[in-house]
């Protein structure tokens, strides 16, 4: 995607395959508020209510696309946490994106591999409930075990916040995250500290 009619259009087909603005925002790796603002301008018969977002789209499709590509990422982050972190057992990958990813740091680490759904890809309108998100069975468990939290990247650091949160309620440990490119400037959520290969500074305020 190279503008943002591409990614306009890409939203419009996103919601016509019945995905929720939560998951197109994870799809496109933008914020929520700027996933509605991209359908709503790609859906000609709906009126308009949000206003342009300021953000900014990561698209590493050239890293996600190669197995070799993602495969030298995950050792980057892998050893972003091990050099700061040390050793743990878990490995937690963030659906969508944050699992392959997950997925070759786990490898790296020599750790089992949990994933998390979070609680945006039911959201469309208004705040998100109190309903949470899930681990998913047909991974490892958490509980009672040290863990790293794996995403792709930090828009406004909500997800993170839930998954280390949630971490915690199935009894188990978050020692630090890690994230691809962080768009946000975060250093640490909920005490946790998280490490990321790109940091995006804005430079100069929007009008």
């Amino acid at each position: 995607m190279k503008n943002v009619d591409d990614l306009i259009e890409n939203a419009s087909a996103l919601a016509e395959r019945g995905l929720s603005k939560g998951e197109i925002a994870d799809e496109l790796n933008v914020s929520r508020e700027t996933a509605r603002w991209l359908v709503e301008r790609g859906n000609t018969t709906t009126t308009r209510t949000a206003s342009e977002p300021d953000d900014i789209h990561v698209d590493w499709s050239a890293v996600g696309s190669g197995g070799d590509r993602l495969e030298h990422v995950g050792k980057a982050m892998a050893d972003l946490l091990r050099d700061a972190n040390g050793e743990v057992d878990v490995t937690v990958g963030i659906e969508k994106a944050g699992v392959p990813l997950a997925t070759t740091v786990g490898r790296e680490l020599a750790t089992d591999l949990a994933t998390y759904t979070p609680a945006k890809h039911q959201w469309e309108e208004g705040e998100l409930d109190d309903r949470g998100g899930s681990f998913s069975r047909n991974f490892a468990p958490i509980e009672g075990r040290d863990c790293y939290v794996v995403d792709d990247t930090v828009t406004s650091g909500t997800t993170l916040a839930e998954t280390v949160r949630a971490v915690r309620e199935h009894g188990g440990n978050p020692v630090a995250c890690v994230v691809l490119v962080d768009k946000r400037g975060v250093d640490e959520v909920e005490g946790v500290p998280v490490h990321s290969l790109i940091q995006v500074i804005r430079v100069g305020t929007s009008e």
